[in-house]
């Protein structure tokens, strides 16, 4: 049986910046940067998930809203699907993660260059990319 993952697309409109979250395990990721983000329990939608999660891993509320991108698949028994989430309470803590991070178009390239970057992330990084490029754009 195939899982869904949901990631939160966060970005800080006042600075066009993406938040990001270092993996502390498994042993494998460890160190790796991604979405936040986690599994969808039966009988949730994409939305409630990602609500639910964004509170468990960083103690702060968003409210859920449209895809981004593709469903990645390829992690075996996983699907993941990322959705916009717009911050509506709370300061993100690394409360399950090693690090967070806020970072800009020229930081998630370099990010993607150094290859730290999770493979979900990096499956969605033209549309990360145009999202901040249209937020600094105004």
């Amino acid at each position: 049986m195939t899982r869904i993952v949901v990631a939160a697309v966060i970005i800080d409109p006042s600075t066009s910046t993406l938040l990001l979250a270092q993996r502390s395990s498994p042993p494998e990721d460890a160190g790796l940067w991604e979405l936040p983000g986690g599994k969808v329990e039966d009988g949730e939608t994409w939305q409630a998930a990602l609500e639910r999660e964004i509170v468990e891993e960083l103690g702060m509320r968003v409210e859920a809203g449209e895809q981004v991108g593709e469903v990645v698949t390829g992690i075996p028994g996983f699907e993941v699907v990322a959705l916009r989430a717009r911050q509506t309470g709370g300061t993100p803590r690394a409360l399950e993660h090693a690090d967070l991070r806020w970072v800009d178009v020229a930081e998630l390239r370099r990010m993607n260059e150094a290859g730290v970057l999770m493979a979900s992330s990096v499956a969605w990084l033209d549309e990360l990319i145009g999202l901040l490029s249209n937020w600094a754009d105004g």
